[in-house]
């Protein structure tokens, strides 16, 4: 069986994955997360053709954020899960479209059926990616479907916080629909694509708004990076809900809690400082646990998407999935209907296990998302102003294994003294642990948090233009140099293009779903570019 996946920075040959994924996909398992999207468009479909009120939808909005959510890169592997996501979503369509009554001029989205997975099969080589003839078509309908995808992330996370906006609904489902109009044309087709940024502006805004309401204002904070005599626990991802709750189970158990990869930030909440099992960060990036769950020795919870493909079985046998996540022989953890999710097995597990084994020692520094940068704008103006702070990198994004991303810490290493890098997302691994020091008590590197705190990112840059008095954000002395992997990162970018940003440097390579003529339009328009040699890119960015 063939498939047709090129949704991730590593796609095959900067083409498309055809055969397995490099993710470690397989080729059934991405058929079937081709005819999950492609249910959920004949369900925006249903909702845009009769007008329905996305506000009245509930537990439809819901299951369209969770099954695109599932389909993002290293997000769900089990075709199970997947089918049975199908079938759900199925079901919802079918009793939508009678509800809704006159279904003549639906698309083939809103009324195929399928009986077995044979059939799923079969419907899905026919609806796929490739299905869409003409590439610059294709290329925006996918540009826009993988922002829909990051935008559904955030969105699940802020549920999952009990916020939610009906407005995002409503767009999903207008611009889902929209990628199956063979009528709209290329120019209307962009300006979706920026719609679905300013969208993303507005879904990273709420979640924003639901973490801090909920854990606090995000601060400066030192977080161990060595371990402690415990048995413990591994929690990876995104969901800070889930880590309240197992740190809420784990208390008093004797089990400490450390985060992996992306859930590093939750150390710089003020509501998780006062778990005293809550002891640190363990590893790096995504990419490296392989190796680093291996020396950990106890559970890994996985919260949303990054799971790399165990090589062992008995890693395997410790890891447990929750949420939108899923892998083939693999613990999966559900809610019940209110959002409760019972860790006792997990926690029992850690009870058994050796404590994890050292890999690295210290700390490191992290918790600049706007309200602490805003804390600190005085000292920022007076370094820029005095000289102190010749420019600010945005160094945010996804890191990933290709070896030609060692660029970013050979970057971060060659920037002169009078540069300082936001970051966030875990692009940040390639350099939060040199020792690049720190302007008049300004750390050199400010980490404002996961990859959806790139909205901090423009939020500082926003404030930055009005204390300047600037009348163009692109007349500040703010570089982007940006990391990506897969479609969180996808909606940062089309965010940030609408909110007018200009020359952002993209690696280590531009996507491969940008046909000639769509990466051509956002190079002419908003000078879109790919990264070159360090040091070229640093006579570029600091000649001038």
């Amino acid at each position: 069986m063939n498939m047709f996946c090129f949704q991730c920075q590593e796609a095959s040959k900067g083409v498309g994955c055809t055969i397995k994924g490099v993710c470690g996909k397989d080729a059934v398992t991405s058929n079937l997360q081709d005819l999950l999207i492609y249910t959920a468009k004949g369900i925006a479909n249903i909702v845009v053709q009769n007008n329905l009120n996305a506000a009245e939808l509930g537990d439809v909005n819901h299951e369209i954020l969770t099954s695109l959510f599932a389909t993002i890169t290293n997000a769900n592997f089990d075709e199970d899960s997947i089918e049975g996501q199908i079938r759900k979503m199925l079901k919802i369509r079918d009793e939508l479209r009678e509800a809704a009554g006159d279904a003549s001029a639906l698309h083939d989205a809103a009324a195929f059926q399928v009986t077995d997975r044979e059939d799923m099969l079969g419907k899905a080589a026919a609806v796929g990616i490739l299905s869409t003839a003409d590439e610059d078509v294709r290329s925006l309908r996918e540009l826009i479907t993988y922002g829909l995808k990051g935008m559904a992330a955030y969105a699940h996370h802020a549920l999952n916080l009990g916020q939610e906006d009906a407005e995002i609904y409503a767009f999903i489902y207008k611009a889902l629909d929209a990628t199956l109009n063979d009528g709209l044309s290329i120019d209307e087709l962009v300006s979706l694509t920026l719609e679905t940024g300013k969208y993303g502006v507005d879904v990273m805004a709420l979640l924003d708004g639901a973490h801090t309401s909920r854990f606090g204002n995000p601060g400066m904070t030192e977080v161990n990076i060595g371990v402690r005599n415990n048995p413990a626990i591994l929690i990876s991802g995104h969901d800070l809900t889930d880590l309240e709750q197992l740190l809420e189970q784990t208390e008093g158990t004797g089990v400490d809690v450390y985060t992996h990869s992306e859930m590093l930030p939750a150390h710089y909440y003020p509501a998780f400082k006062k778990y005293e099992h809550f002891v640190g960060n363990y590893g790096n990036a995504w990419w490296k646990q392989v190796t680093e769950f291996e020396s950990f020795n106890g559970p890994i919870l996985f919260t949303t998407n990054c799971i790399v493909p165990p090589k062992k079985e008995e890693i395997r046998q410790r890891i447990f999935t929750t949420g939108a996540t899923g892998y083939p022989g693999c613990t999966h953890i559900e809610a019940d209907e209110d959002g409760k999710k019972d860790f006792s097995a997990i926690i029992e597990m850690a009870k058994s296990c050796p404590p994890p084994v050292e890999i690295e020692s210290g700390t490191i520094v992290g918790g600049f998302a706007h309200h602490q940068v805003f804390a600190l704008a005085d000292k920022i103006v007076e370094a820029v102003q005095s000289g102190s702070i010749k420019k600010f990198f945005v160094m945010a994004g996804c890191d990933g294994r290709m070896q030609a991303r060692e660029y970013y810490t050979d970057f971060a290493q060659a920037l002169p003294e009078d540069n300082v890098i936001l970051t966030a997302g875990c692009a940040k691994y390639r350099y939060n642990k040199l020792n690049l020091g720190d302007i008049n008590g300004i750390p050199r590197v400010l980490d404002a948090g996961q990859c959806n705190d790139s909205y901090s990112l423009a939020m500082i840059a926003l404030k930055l233009k009005e204390i300047f008095g600037l009348e163009d954000i692109n007349e500040l002395p703010i570089v982007y140099n940006i990391a990506w992997y897969e479609q969180k990162a996808v909606i940062v970018l089309l965010a940030l293009l609408y909110l007018g940003v200009k020359n952002i440097h993209l690696g280590p390579t531009l996507p491969a779903f940008l046909s000639p003529n769509v990466a051509k339009v956002l190079v002419e328009n908003f000078r879109l570019a790919t990264i070159d040699t360090v040091e070229n890119d640093i006579e570029l960015f600091l000649g001038a």
